[in-house]
């Protein structure tokens, strides 16, 4: 069972990362200069530019002596060469596929639960946590396709909660004689929470969506924090289509005078991401809440402010794969520098880069547009009913099998 304390863990200092231009720097330096270890895992690892600069920093880190582990998801990451992946193995790295399966007839059939999770740590000292994956387009001269996200750089005792949640996810996931080999080691260089000096003044949680004991947790952190908002939410979601409690508390938050407002796709990867929360906006502007589509480029955060200290950054979209399926990964600080700090670009966003949304915008649903709407909504209300019917098997990694070179669309 992968240990997470679910406790507040006080003295980090976070650093907030913008786009891959400021993501993939400081990532690949830290890996460069690793000394004992590097643990990363990531939904997706593409073999263009970015691909192959995080390449040659894990096999530089791994010939120095660093034991590097990668993980990577079967699904989001299924066409990585034999060259790309035997020239890691080589340097000693070790790849690692969650739960790729068989595919009959090239389909996966446990797509619906994927390791969505982007976790870098680095010797048990600097961290990384948030929605960024390894390909060229969150950079922004791929261009019009080019995302928009986020991620955070942690120094300071909760690393090595991180740290240890990743050397579990590990262990929990591989055959036992297949990890005995380094255990020894690799419980040298873990550390406590104590042992780590404090890095800064902010409060902080590892928060994580599994599909055993923390099925929920993500989830519950925003809707404890949305009902304590006195003045203002601003939640900023790339695939929006939350269970209905949340809506609810949304809600009952502008009801009572707070100012809530959302950042969603206004050009989508994937078309049907605008066209499920769009199904949503009646109820959302009939509450009070204020809707902005991100118009410059398609939007991928998954973060959000509330009132001046409260923040979050991770992997968990609000919609149904992050809350009911996914294995996801957010950090929840509370810290007013931070704060200011993410709320300062998001504002930066809503002025700059979104279409705000009006109800007289919206034509009223009529025939089978508000029958889709009407049950839209209701699935909200039940979906992480019906999700939990589904098979929960338990995480499992394997070696890395030839590439398979399918395609496909991934989030």
């Amino acid at each position: 069972m992968t240990p997470v304390r679910n406790r507040w863990s006080e003295g980090n200092d976070f650093r907030l990362l913008e786009n891959g231009e400021e993501f993939y720097p400081r990532v690949f330096e830290c890996i460069s200069n690793a000394r004992r270890e590097v643990v990363l895992e990531t939904f997706i690892l593409f073999e263009d530019k970015v691909g192959h600069r995080l390449h040659e920093a894990l096999i530089a880190a791994a010939r120095r002596g660093a034991q590097v582990d990668v993980t990577i998801d079967g699904w989001g990451s299924p066409d990585l060469s034999d060259a790309f992946l035997s020239s890691l193995a080589e340097a000693g790295v070790r790849v690692h596929v969650f739960d790729p399966g068989p595919r009959p007839f090239g389909w996966r059939p446990k797509v619906l639960r994927r390791m969505h999770r982007k976790i870098v740590v680095v010797d048990g000292e600097v961290a990384f946590v948030g929605g960024i994956n390894y390909s060229a387009d969150h950079l922004g001269d791929f261009g019009p396709e080019a995302k928009q996200d986020y991620s955070v750089e942690i120094r300071g005792p909760l690393v090595a909660e991180i740290h240890r949640f990743c050397h579990a996810a590990l262990a929990e996931g591989q055959p036992r004689e297949r990890y005995r080999l380094g255990w020894r080691w690799r419980r040298e260089v873990r550390q406590s929470p104590e042992a780590l000096p404090a890095a800064g003044s902010a409060s902080a949680m590892f928060a994580i969506r599994d599909n055993r004991r923390h099925v929920n947790d993500i989830e519950r952190h925003y809707r404890v924090a949305i009902r304590a908002a006195r003045k203002r939410i601003v939640i900023a979601n790339a695939y929006f289509f939350p269970g209905y409690r949340l809506i609810r508390e949304l809600k009952r938050a502008s009801k009572r005078g707070v100012e809530v407002s959302l950042i969603l796709q206004g050009q989508p990867d994937m078309p049907i991401v605008q066209t499920a929360a769009g199904m949503l906006y009646h109820y959302l502007l009939r509450g009070g809440v204020r809707v902005y589509e991100y118009c410059e480029r398609p939007f991928h955060g998954k973060v959000a402010v509330m009132d001046d200290e409260w923040a979050t950054v991770g992997s968990s979209n609000l919609d149904p794969l992050s809350l009911a399926l996914n294995l996801e990964a957010n950090v929840v600080i509370r810290d007013k520098a931070f704060n200011r700090t993410l709320s300062q670009r998001l504002e930066t966003l809503m002025r700059n880069s979104c279409k705000c949304i009006r109800a007289e915008d919206l034509e009223a649903p009529k025939g089978w547009a508000w029958v889709r709407s009407f049950l839209a909504y209701h699935f909200t209300r039940r979906y992480p009913a019906w999700a939990s019917w589904l098979p929960r098997h338990a995480p499992r990694l394997f070696p890395p099998a030839p590439s398979s070179r399918t395609l496909h669309e991934a989030q």
